[in-house]
């Protein structure tokens, strides 16, 4: 099937022609002709009629308009001459007649409210602007006043007033709260039309005291708040509570419960109400009900439907919004509130009234002398407006008189114009509602003929279509127009020719005899014009050989063929489509010059293939259909790799190009999809075979783009889905012609390896890109910004070349060129290098350093010359390193640490510096080369910090009311020892903690006997160094008070021996060596728990690292450990969540003393001291025995005769602390 389509260019001409020359003189005001021609004036822009200012800004009444002659510009305001000269606040923009009133520099914008109108006056007429009523935007402050507040029972309803100042624009009206919220909105609370907020019921939580309602004056762009309101909502129960003592049981219980209520109406009031509004305006109409449970607003319009697509519904359906209304809305709209209990209703009675419209406004005249015309002006509106006419401004009864003018109504009647009868008219068309003005000329003239279509211009058109010749033209009297083929040729006639009324010839079938030139001659009787064009008759586009229906099987190949005809001039372009749309965006469909292919079909292929042909003057098409089917059954197929292509055949030898063409082998029933082409160079790299190009698998030739002096040989590999074919057989060899080299040696560097020389490298060139024989580099270099010749040298079968005697690290511009037996490469490009670099002369000076705190310290210098770093410089090593620690006075060896600062950096900071030390340091300056000379050492001190936790604490000699307590020293003091702190506070039975104790302790002590304890309790203790800058990290213990020996007291907060009452890790202690330390501790709780061992850099926010304990060891080795590193460390345990020794710190670093052995951690120690305490028990046991036969302790008695009379005694077993008793302590200073 085939569908032709023939599209001629020259009908969009016709069309513009015919809308020009409806009338004999109607030709646009833009038009060219018109800028020549003498022209009534025209207002082109003009400002709105209602104009409201910014009374902040200056006033811009726009009146702008054009004519010919130029018009003038003059204003009334209120019905009189505004003279612009008096005011000195009042200007006119040149060639315009818009006025700009000054405000921003003294005016004021009050002073020139008024009704405004502008006319424009030529030689022709005189056109009036629109009244344009200037009036200033406002916005007034809210008036202040008093608001009370609103307090009301759960389930009223309840509106809050807005009542915004009265501003120009009115303003926009939102409620919100404090917080610049907008308050929520549903169908129970919601905003008026008028501002006002509505509850339909109250509820508990809309109580609050911020409701601020805002208005916003966009003119001016401020915003206006009211006063805050409260709501307070009381419900009954709140109510009663309030209310109970000042009310009887009887008043109180004669309450009423929140009721639900039926809906009422609370805008707008009343059973009915009307409704004005205007023609094409916005009709919304409001319905706002209170009720309980909430109304739901239903809206109809009796005796008839709302309006289809025009009608909305807003505010939760509480607002009918109409748009674009007309007189056929007018009628009785109902809006029904409804809830369970009832319903309410009522009626707005609509009227729509219009101000005037146009049926039909007055259109500019432009005629000849002698001719007759028209003026209409026809208007409706509701009521109908009055019509009055005005002639350059002035009322028609009063203006001049014009013969060839009579007035009829609407309407005016010109007869045998002359050219004194040009004039512009008004026609006003006014009712209550507003008014319409319209400006419309009658231009006489007198002008020979022009003719507007362009000379010589080109019409092509296909053969056997119309073609349409312009000759658009204009004159005064109206023109007549001839045609003539030919220079010569006689006027055309007859029936095979149609003339329009604008001048164009039609041609209605255009023969290959039509072409040629064709002479257009307007004449009037003051002259006479003409124009040549010509025509073009092409061929038609024909699809000789069209696409055919098609039945392929799914997965074969179908192809559709198109084959054109076409005129040889015109460029043809080919499209094809599937089912009107575009072809899918898959390499499966293959779009060839006269063809479409589809391969490896599939059932979605299945539908209408379309070949549409295109030329810039006609298009055709041809379509055919393709059904896919399913294969009839086979066995089943085996799918391999293909068959190796064979019969490689070279053709079309060139010096940079060749053809290769091949034969497929079997693809084995997976389709080939593209062919890989590989190449060996038999001269430079023989048996090594390169990637050449792939193409697709429907191509068996490829063009193959060759290099100079190399003899191929090209080998092709087959690939389908499964994989690729095994190579072919390699084709003949070829060998190119040698060339000059194509391209120069990349990479090319100039880099010193000694202060005294250059060394330029390059990456040398294969002997595939040599292009012939005799490879060579010519090198060059010359020093930079010295008026120096280039040096050059010619070496082969190298990268490198070395230039010696050179200064130290100066720039070289170096270049590298390949040569071989028949010329040099193009010219290379330069690089900059530099000979070597030496070590840095001078050492950074002025150095400067700032501590800024205990572990921290910045280190300023200044820079050194550029020409002393002799090279590129890197950056700064800055070397510091511990000279003594100001706590110990001892001083120990420790390797300097280095920090390098890259670039041009005159400061850095030196991290984790050892408070209360005594450090030094210097500075180098680093290049290439290496380091420079160091600055003189530069000593400073760090202050004191807080020292590190005491090494161990161990509570020992446990009694009835005391306990023994011994600490070492912190192995980080940081600065010198203040004090200890020593905090503790009891723990009962539900491990609840109580008052806390605070102990200060003289620096010099080592050990503390804690008095005057409750018997049987447990104890936590917290114990810390001080120095002056503050305390340091923490170690806690816990320990037990021994029972009251009489044992008829039950313990208030512990009982028994001195054991924890949950596991608990204690007495870590650390031996540390340089790389490594060995970590114990003491365990107490149940049996089979594996450890490990957390540990970190003391003081790093890091995470901690975690190594396991094989097995219940109660040692670990930590190793790995980095020299004169201080390392914070604790135990846990694993399966108990949380359960961890206290933290320790240690050091690791050269030659460090062992600890002394701590004779508690001892196990033959430990064992004495269970000995000693079940030989403790036993006695207390007897005694227990004893005092139950009634027997005396002598102990007790004693106690008895000396109690204390300030030591109250714990409370009985309540699970309390009771009071503490007074406390003592002995300490004893250290051996």
């Amino acid at each position: 099937m085939m569908k032709k389509k023939i599209i001629s260019a020259s009908k969009a001409s016709l069309v513009l022609l015919l809308c020009q020359m409806l009338s004999a003189l109607d030709v646009p005001l833009d038009s060219k002709l018109l800028e020549e021609l003498s022209q009534p004036p025209t207002i082109t822009q003009q400002s709105p009629k209602d104009y409201i200012v910014d009374p902040r800004e200056n006033i811009v009444i726009q009146c702008e308009a054009k004519g010919k002659p130029p018009p003038s510009f003059s204003w009334t305001r209120n019905g009189t001459h505004f003279d612009i000269d008096k005011d000195a606040q009042v200007t006119m923009k040149p060639n315009s007649g818009t006025l700009v009133i000054n405000i921003m520099n003294g005016g004021k914008a009050e002073a020139y409210e008024g009704v405004y109108q502008c006319t424009a006056r030529n030689e022709r007429g005189a056109a009036i602007s629109n009244n344009i009523v200037i009036r200033p935007s406002r916005s007034p402050l809210w008036t202040k006043e008093k608001l009370e507040p609103n307090q009301v029972r759960e389930g009223d309803s309840l509106v809050l007033h807005c009542r915004p100042p009265v501003g120009l624009p009115p303003p926009i009206i939102f409620w919100m709260d404090n917080a610049f919220q907008r308050l929520p909105q549903s169908e129970r609370v919601s905003q008026g039309l008028n501002g006002d907020l509505y509850f339909s019921n109250v509820q508990p939580e809309d109580t609050r005291e911020d409701y601020i309602c805002y208005a916003r004056f966009n003119h001016t762009q401020t915003i206006q708040q009211k006063q805050p309101i409260s709501v307070k909502v009381f419900s009954m129960d709140s109510l009663n509570d309030t209310i109970a003592a000042n009310l009887s049981d009887t008043d109180i219980y004669g309450a009423k419960p929140v009721t639900e209520r039926q809906p009422v109406l609370l805008t707008p009031t009343g059973s009915t109400s009307t409704k004005v509004e205007l023609r094409g305006n916005v009709l919304l109409l409001e319905c706002i009900a209170a009720g309980l449970p909430t109304p739901v607003i239903r809206w109809i319009k009796e005796g008839g439907e709302l309006p289809a697509n025009r009608t909305f519904f807003e505010n939760f359906k509480k607002t009918l919004k109409i748009v674009d209304v007309s007189e056929a809305d007018s009628g009785n709209y109902k809006c029904i509130a409804r809830n369970t209990l009832g319903s309410a209703h009522h009626v707005i009675s609509v009227t729509v009234k219009a101000a005037p419209y146009w049926i039909t406004a007055p259109r500019n005249l432009v005629l000849s002398p002698g001719e007759d015309g028209t003026l209409i002006c026809r208007a409706n509106g509701n009521p109908k407006p009055d019509i009055s006419w005005l002639a350059n401004g002035v009322p028609i009864a009063i203006a001049p008189e014009d013969p060839s003018r009579k007035v009829d109504g609407d309407t005016i009647i010109f007869s045998q114009v002359q050219e004194r009868s040009s004039a512009v008219y008004q026609c006003n068309a006014s009712n209550e509602y507003g008014y319409l003005l319209a400006n419309a000329f009658v231009n006489v003239l007198a002008e020979p003929p022009r003719i507007l279509t362009a000379a010589n211009k080109l019409y092509q058109v296909i053969a056997d279509s119309p073609a349409l010749l312009d000759c658009a033209y204009f004159g005064s009297p109206k023109p007549e127009i001839e045609w003539f083929k030919g220079v010569k040729g006689s006027i055309l006639r007859g029936n095979e020719y149609v003339f329009h009324d604008n001048g164009t010839l039609e041609i209605p079938v255009a023969q290959k005899d039509s072409s040629g030139t064709y002479t257009c001659v307007a004449r009037n009787e003051l002259g006479k014009i003409q124009n040549e064009v010509q025509l073009e008759v092409k061929d038609p586009t024909m699809i000789i050989k069209q696409p055919e229906y098609k039945v392929i099987q799914r997965y074969g190949q179908v192809s559709f063929e198109c084959i054109i005809k076409h005129d040889s001039t015109l460029l043809p372009t080919v499209i094809w489509l599937k089912d009107n749309g575009e072809l899918p965006g898959d390499e499966r469909f293959l779009v060839g010059k006269d063809n479409l292919t589809i391969m490896n079909v599939t059932d979605k292929d299945d539908g209408t293939y379309t070949c549409i042909v295109n030329t810039t003057l006609d298009s055709v098409s041809a379509s055919a259909v393709l059904t896919v089917v399913a294969a009839p059954p086979t066995p089943a197929i085996i799918y391999a790799r293909p068959n190796p292509p064979f019969d490689l055949e070279l053709t079309g030898q060139l010096e940079r190009s060749v053809e290769l063409s091949w034969v497929p082998g079997d693809e084995n029933n997976s389709p080939i999809t593209n062919f890989v082409i590989e190449y060996e160079d038999g001269l430079h790299e023989p048996g090594v075979w390169h990637h050449q190009t792939e193409v697709p698998g429907t191509q068996t030739t490829v063009q193959l783009k060759l290099s100079p002096y190399v003899n191929y040989s090209f080998r092709v590999i087959a690939v389908n889905e499964i994989g690729r074919s095994q190579p072919s057989e390699p084709s003949e060899q070829y060998l190119t012609k040698s060339a000059n080299p194509d391209e120069n040696p990349p990479n090319v560097q100039g880099i010193g390896s000694e202060p005294d020389n250059l060394v330029i490298t390059w990456e040398s060139l294969t002997g595939f890109q040599s292009n012939g024989p005799g490879l060579q580099y010519k090198v060059s270099w010359r020093q930079k910004d010295v008026d120096d010749e280039w040096t050059s040298v010619i070496v082969a079968n190298v990268s490198k070349y070395i230039v010696s005697g050179t200064p130290t690290f100066v720039p070289y511009e170096i270049k590298v060129q390949a040569l071989n037996d028949l010329g040099y490469a193009p010219e290379p490009s330069e690089v900059i290098g530099h000979s070597g670099e030496d070590l840095p002369m001078v050492a950074p000076g002025n150095v400067q350093v700032h501590v800024i705190n205990s572990t921290l310290a910045k280190v300023h210098w200044d820079t050194v010359p550029l020409k002393t770093v002799r090279g590129h410089l890197q950056g700064y090593k800055v070397y510091y390193w511990k000279v003594q620690s100001l706590s110990r006075r001892s001083k120990r060896h420790v390797e300097k640490k280095i920090l390098t600062f890259r670039g041009n950096k005159t400061f850095g900071m030196l991290p984790g510096l050892e408070p209360y030390s005594s450090y030094k340091l210097n500075v180098r300056v680093v290049n290439g080369k290496g380091e420079g000379p160091a600055s003189p050492d530069k000593v400073f001190k760090t202050p004191e910090g807080v020292p590190s936790s005491p090494s161990f604490l161990k509570i020992t000699n446990p009694t009835l009311d005391s306990l023994t307590l011994e600490w070492g020293s912190p192995t980080h003091p940081n600065g010198v020892l203040t004090s200890y702190i020593l905090k503790f506070q009891p723990i009962n039975n539900t491990h609840e903690l109580g008052p806390l104790v605070e102990i200060r302790i003289p620096a010099n002590e080592s050990s503390l006997i804690l008095k005057n304890l409750n018997y049987s309790t447990r104890y936590k203790f917290y114990f810390n160094a001080q120095t002056s800058v503050g305390s340091g990290s923490q170690i806690t213990e816990e320990a037990v008070t021994i029972m009251d020996e009489a044992g008829f007291l039950r313990p208030a907060v512990g009982a028994g021996k001195v054991q924890p009452l949950y596991p608990r890790i204690r007495n870590v202690t650390t031996a540390a060596a340089e790389t490594y330390a060995n970590i114990s501790w003491e365990y107490e709780g149940p049996d089979h728990v594996n450890f490990y061992v957390e540990y970190g850099v003391a003081g790093s926010k890091e995470d901690w690292k975690k190594e396991i304990v094989n097995g219940s060891r109660s040692f670990f080795v930590l190793k790995g450990l980095t020299p004169g590193t201080a390392y914070k460390v604790r135990v846990g345990a694993e399966g108990l969540s949380g359960f961890r020794s206290s933290e320790d710190v240690f050091e690791t670093g050269p030659a460090m003393a062992s600890r002394q052995v701590d004779i508690a951690t001892q196990g033959w120690f430990i064992g004495l001291m269970c000995a000693v305490a079940l030989l403790i028990l036993i006695l207390l046991i007897v005694c227990f025995i004893r005092r139950n036969k009634g027997g005396k302790y002598p102990v007790k008695e004693k106690e008895d005769a000396h109690a204390d009379p300030e030591i109250q005694p714990m409370k009985e077993d309540d699970g309390t602390f009771g009071e503490y008793r007074l406390f003592s302590f002995v300490s004893s200073a250290p051996f």
